[in-house]
């Protein structure tokens, strides 16, 4: 039992951590560590059964990123062909070929010789592992914080704009969003509760012909949304920007307000980690996306989530590389 003490205090860690706040990247980190050191700790307590484990936990992975490679570029050629060919449709199509391109490179290395070879693979095996981590953690406790549900009354429903079509149209991603914040409207109406306010949040970008939430509002009262329920935020430019001052609105309607905010579910995590940050008091659900452009928005939340903890990762990228130097230090001065 001793061997899965780590998992134990990991496990306790992020049982607690997840109390406190789910809007934290913290918690996927805690989530990560538990099952690694689960695994490590299964290793110590059957060594007779090492051998399997070993491939299970080294080569298994392996494998399971060259097929993900395949379906990404599969993937990115489906969202080239329906949605065309912008930077962040090629993102997911790019992803599987750097995967491949980056195990063409660890390939030449490994047989290679030479210490300097054998330093550079050590350096990029760590930074890769590092990496990989992260993503994994990211993929795990984004689809556990998709499983939140509302429970009990709240006082707003708050809507993240997205880009209109047109400048002037609600685009179908939109709208899944608003036919979600409608959903949970009407029914806490049905259950007997207060009506919420429904909270539009978008401006208007360079390219529309009005603010994001005037198209959405009038989305929502044309699907049946009494106009008086309806509120809009048309200053927003950003995620940051939609959660902060619709905060503002909503606090100075009811300053002890409660709320929930939708937005598309590869979206909601990300969203939740900038509510927490922007002192909005709820937590935010996602609604459905259509697949094929799920894979894509999932690796632009995850480079996003790097970027904004940029610091802490820069430094760990640093330490993986020190730890990739030291391990390559023995055949360096062989």
């Amino acid at each position: 039992m001793l061997s899965f003490a780590p998992a134990l205090v990991f496990l306790s860690a992020f049982a607690i951590s997840v109390r406190q706040d789910r809007r934290m990247f913290r918690n996927a980190v805690l989530l990560g560590l538990t099952v690694i050191s689960a695994g490590a700790g299964l290793l110590l307590s059957r060594p007779e059964h090492a051998g399997a484990l070993l491939v299970l936990y080294l080569v298994l992975p392996a494998f399971a990123s060259l097929v993900l490679s395949a379906f990404l570029i599969a993937n990115g050629l489906t969202m080239v062909r329906k949605e065309g060919r912008s930077p962040a449709n090629l993102l997911s199509l790019l992803t599987g070929l750097a995967i491949i391109a980056l195990y063409f490179v660890l390939t030449v290395l490994g047989r290679n010789p030479s210490a300097l070879a054998s330093l550079v693979l050590a350096i990029l095996l760590m930074l890769c592992a590092y990496v990989s981590f992260l993503f994994v953690c990211f993929l795990g406790y984004a689809f556990l914080y998709g499983r939140i549900v509302v429970r009990g009354d709240v006082d707003f429903v708050v809507m993240l704009g997205s880009g209109l079509l047109g400048g002037e149209r609600v685009s179908p991603l939109l709208a899944s969003r608003l036919r979600e914040g409608l959903r949970i409207h009407d029914r806490q109406v049905a259950r007997g509760g207060r009506a919420p306010r429904l909270l539009t949040s978008g401006g208007q970008g360079p390219d529309e012909k009005m603010p994001e939430a005037t198209a959405m509002a009038g989305w929502l009262v044309g699907n049946g949304a009494p106009a008086a329920h309806v509120l809009t935020e048309e200053r927003s430019r950003d995620t940051e920007e939609n959660l902060r001052f619709s905060r503002v609105i909503m606090e100075a309607e009811k300053p002890d307000y409660t709320c929930v905010v939708v937005t598309n579910n590869f979206h909601a995590f990300r969203a939740a980690m900038t509510a927490r940050r922007e002192g909005v008091r709820g937590q935010v659900l996602g609604s459905p996306t259509a697949r094929y452009f799920w894979p894509s928005a999932t690796i632009r939340e995850f480079v996003a989530v790097l970027w904004e903890n940029r610091t802490v990762n820069l430094a760990m990228a640093a330490l993986m590389a020190g730890l990739g130097l030291l391990l390559a230090l023995p055949q360096w001065w062989s």
